[in-house]
């Protein structure tokens, strides 16, 4: 079985029924670790608490990275590792779902690395902001498409679990037409680190135990999480199911 198709080890075990979807994972990440209970299945979340825990994402600003129509009805933030195969896997689904409801569907990516898993995610995430910064001024069109640009590159590229070489981001830079001498000076100097930082702390108070973690936005406002790389047709019906209501 190819890797990217296993079933992800780093999302909940359990289920989330919406729209008749019930989605399952595996590995439950928590502030410095795994929570895990008896038998190594992680301890449960009561609903209480994860509603709570959701009401902790920070709104969705014109910092954030959005692709879509900012005024969609469905908004989708999705908090992302981007070493994560199962990221991998969403994030083309998640392609497909804006290019199927671009009306409908608004899609708000944040930064995830699971740095017991992935240590080399959160440079990239970095790289990423880099990318952001160089493509022109902060929250315009041009900034916008060159971190999508450069995250779609990434995910096409990397092999997943650390194998991408660091030696590849610059050259990723040079191929969606940054400067690369201005985007090294730029990585080199951190100061990306708190950008990312943030959208990580961010995505543990809103509940994250793992990647992708996604939060859907309903068209009234209430707020779920999925668990896991949901596969298109179950998006599709997610969708279909809000729009309904």
């Amino acid at each position: 079985m190819d890797e990217n198709n296993k079933p992800s080890p780093y999302a909940i075990p359990g289920a989330i029924v919406i729209a008749g979807l019930i989605i399952a994972g595996a590995v439950y990440y928590k502030g410095n670790g795994p929570v895990t209970g008896s038998g190594g299945q992680p301890a449960a979340v009561g609903a209480n608490e994860q509603n709570a825990a959701l009401e902790k994402m920070r709104p969705i600003d014109a910092a954030d990275h959005l692709l879509g129509n900012p005024n969609a009805p469905i908004k989708i933030v999705e908090y992302s590792d981007l070493e994560c195969p199962f990221c991998k896997n969403f994030h083309a689904t998640m392609h497909q779902l804006v290019t199927a409801y671009p009306e409908q569907v608004a899609w708000v990516y944040r930064h995830f690395p699971l740095d017991q898993l992935h240590n080399k995610a959160r440079k990239e995430a970095e790289a990423s902001e880099c990318a952001y910064e160089l493509g022109g001024p902060s929250g315009s069109e041009a900034s916008n498409e060159k971190f999508w640009a450069y995250v779609d590159k990434i995910f096409e590229v990397t092999p997943s679990n650390d194998r991408l070489e660091p030696s590849q981001l610059p050259l990723i830079a040079e191929q969606i037409g940054l400067n690369r001498q201005t985007f090294e000076t730029c990585l080199a100097s951190g100061r990306q680190a708190e950008r990312v930082d943030a959208d990580y702390q961010n995505a543990l108070d809103a509940g994250g135990r793992g990647t992708p973690f996604p939060i859907v936005i309903a068209p009234d406002g209430k707020k779920f999480a999925l668990e896991g790389a949901v596969p298109f047709e179950g998006m599709k019906q997610l969708v279909e199911g809000l729009l309904a209501k």
